[in-house]
């Protein structure tokens, strides 16, 4: 089994190819580009490097949200259209999930958190010391009612993801359960994470066709609300 792993969903950009447990390249970059500039170049050294046949891939395993707004249509345009070339399945993996599957192995709970802006993070919980476990599923809430959320669980906690820089200083003086950070290593969204939970999901079956894919943004976008708003000022709603 051979999968392509493609990650856009925040800050990083991020390739890779896993084959039968085994990770044969990982390419990820978090520099100050978009993904737009990085993603194609990056797949193409990639598959230089590995000297891949991309028709020998079983699956497009792609970060479907949440995230960037346009990160995850960078990624989720890239696979469609690489599994519509190639006439090969998408594995969508839940972003959240495949960050925390960073840290498999981990006895602690581990909570991936995403900056998504207005005190609002894009998190979940998840046990994987022996796989990924959903405690409680991805989306959108204030980190301080994600807080709460762990306090009633009464576990250690390990906090990942971009949304750690932002909210560390709540985290510290708030967070009423032990917790610690993941390294830098471990810390942000990996390719190689998506192709290694892409083969479990695709061995359970779980893919769609390049033309049913579409990215889960789990809220609307800045704009969206802003029109909205707009809309509920004016007299007849428009």
């Amino acid at each position: 089994m051979k999968i392509l792993g493609i990650d856009s969903s925040g800050l990083v950009a991020s390739v890779a190819v896993a084959e039968d447990g085994v990770l044969l390249g990982e390419y990820t970059t978090n520099y100050k580009k978009t993904h737009s500039q990085t993603l194609l170049p990056m797949l193409d050294e990639l598959k230089k490097m590995i000297e891949l046949d991309l028709g020998t891939l079983d699956a497009i395993a792609i970060s479907a949200g949440p995230g960037s707004f346009t990160g995850l249509r960078i990624g989720s345009a890239t696979a469609k259209g690489l599994g519509l070339a190639l006439d090969k399945p998408l594995v969508e993996v839940p972003t959240l999930e495949g960050l925390a599957y960073n840290l498999w192995g981990c006895s602690d709970l581990v909570c991936p958190i995403m900056d998504a802006r207005r005190n609002q993070v894009y998190t979940g919980i998840y046990e994987c010391n022996d796989g990924l476990r959903v405690v409680m599923d991805q989306n959108a809430m204030d980190v301080r009612d994600l807080l709460a959320e762990l306090e009633k669980l009464g576990r250690k906690v390990v906090f990942l993801g971009d949304g750690v820089g932002a909210y560390r200083s709540v985290i510290q003086e708030e967070c009423k359960v032990p917790f610690a950070f993941a390294p830098a290593h471990m810390n942000a969204q990996r390719a190689g994470a998506i192709a290694a939970l892409g083969e479990v999901y695709f061995a359970q079956g779980k893919v769609v066709s390049a033309d049913e894919h579409g990215p889960e943004y789990l809220r609307k976008s800045q704009a969206e609300r802003e029109k909205e708003e707009r809309g509920k000022g004016s007299p007849d709603g428009v």
